[in-house]
């Protein structure tokens, strides 16, 4: 199985953005654990700040991999693009929040991706990634 974990605007800083709300824990550390614990998946991970380049990712994943796991970010609650970029490729996505976006301001509560995913984790930590990953394995959409 090969899996992409996209990550979206701000999450480059992981670790030491927001403590309280994102953990003091990088991502990097995060996804070498993953690789570890998931030696027989190709986990492979892009992050961009950058919409256009979060959708040019997806367009691309959408030939190349078995499934996405996106964390689009703060692109969640505002892109029609990046949703539509979900909605046009066939690859499964699981949407991924390592907050739990209900429990902060109202305009985090609406996700525009939301409707072309097949499922979403949200406040798990870090460990929604996991949770994603253990949802490809056994749904095997």
């Amino acid at each position: 199985m090969k899996l992409l974990i996209i990550n979206g605007p701000n999450l480059n800083l992981l670790g030491t953005r927001e403590p309280s709300i994102y953990g003091e824990i990088k991502f990097e550390t995060v996804l070498k654990k993953l690789r570890q614990h998931y030696h027989a998946i190709s986990l492979e991970y892009f992050q961009s700040n950058v919409e256009g380049e979060i959708i040019n990712a997806l367009h691309n994943a959408g030939l190349l991999y078995d499934g996405i796991i996106l964390n689009a970010g703060a692109y969640t609650h505002t892109s029609v693009a990046i949703a539509d970029a979900v909605k046009a490729i066939r690859t499964p996505v699981i949407e991924v929040h390592i907050s739990n976006t209900f429990a902060r301001e109202p305009y985090r509560h609406t996700s525009y991706v939301a409707a072309n995913v097949k499922g979403i984790i949200i406040g798990f930590g870090m460990d929604s990634y996991r949770l994603a990953i253990e949802g490809f394995i056994s749904r095997l959409f």
